[in-house]
């Protein structure tokens, strides 16, 4: 089978294309699954650079890619659930027990696997589960966010971001985002409240006591963002560490995520792009012979909603 493998850390170099990578077997509690798309990830260009190597050393070669959508081939043993031909999504990442995503078939555990969004083709389920079940963890789990409550989502005309608005209209709440200009008319769409020009008008002077902060930009932009929130508020950041000295400062809650993709919170997305509820939008696709110049538009620009690799045609 075809797949995008590294054999070193590297840039987009390194990413190469086997002609003949071996058809990953299945052991107890896993799918095999043929690929029909998989999503692109930050965090996938940055296990490639080897930012994760101590966290989750890699075995080369090593295919890439974490989230995925396709078709069951095989199932395994005790696998409950899942039949050959069954539509599906999740993750097949090597540092979560698959075998990479960017590959014509992988192997998926099936607890960060569920069924595919009924009404979306491969390529949009493919570009959902992080993302989506990132904006899951933080507003339902985290935050519990609900109705009339307010929350300022940094980042919200990415991939995160843009599910996260929805989502937090979706549960009733008041949604205010930064983004560039050229971004304000797309997050509106998405149904964004108020939406903020990041580098020209500072967040802190335009919104106040607010119930909840999800941060998916991090650095300066997690510091002034205590600011904005109410005594007793919450921040989640997707790339800091909760800090003391803010936290009593302003008495507020602060959590860093680290987002766990699992079956159940896989199967409530699904519900909600299956109600119309939460749409996903693809700025771009890419076949997989490209995936090292998917990963390199995604690391250098700043793409609307998600990057997705088209491995076979739906």
């Amino acid at each position: 089978m075809k797949a995008a493998q590294i054999n070193n850390y590297g840039g987009s170099e390194v990413v190469k294309i086997n002609e003949n990578a071996p058809k990953p077997t299945v052991s107890q509690g896993q799918l095999l699954v043929e690929v029909y798309a998989a999503g692109v990830n930050p965090v996938d260009w940055k296990i490639r650079e080897g930012y994760m190597r101590q966290m989750a050393p890699l075995k080369f070669p090593a295919t890439l890619g974490g989230d995925y959508s396709g078709v069951v081939a095989e199932v395994g043993e005790g696998v409950p659930g899942f039949k050959k031909g069954d539509e599906v999504y999740g993750q097949a990442s090597i540092t979560r027990g698959g075998s990479g995503s960017f590959a014509e078939f992988a192997s998926a555990d099936v607890n960060t696997t569920a069924h595919k969004p009924k009404n979306t083709g491969h390529v949009e389920a493919a570009a959902l589960p992080l993302t989506g079940v990132s904006a899951w963890q933080a507003l339902v789990n985290h935050i519990g966010l609900s109705r009339d409550e307010k929350i300022l989502v940094h980042g919200g005309a990415g991939g995160i971001g843009s599910i996260a608005i929805q989502l937090a209209r979706y549960l009733g709440a008041y949604v205010a985002t930064t983004v560039s200009a050229k971004d304000i008319p797309y997050v509106k769409e998405l149904g964004a409240d108020e939406a903020i020009d990041y580098k020209n008008q500072p967040f802190e002077d335009i919104v106040h006591d607010y119930d909840a902060v999800y941060d998916t930009v991090g650095g300066e932009t997690y510091v002034r963002s205590f600011k904005v929130l109410k005594k007793g508020g919450i921040i989640v950041s997707m790339l800091e560490q909760p800090r003391s000295d803010l936290m009593e400062q302003y008495k507020v809650n602060a959590i860093g995520q680290f987002t766990q993709v699992n079956s159940e919170r896989l199967s409530k997305l699904a519900e909600l792009v299956e109600k119309h509820a939460i749409k996903v939008h693809v700025e771009r696709t890419f076949p997989l012979e490209q995936a090292g110049e998917a990963l390199s538009f995604l690391q250098k620009g700043h793409p609307r909603g998600k990057v997705v690799l088209r491995i076979k045609e739906d």
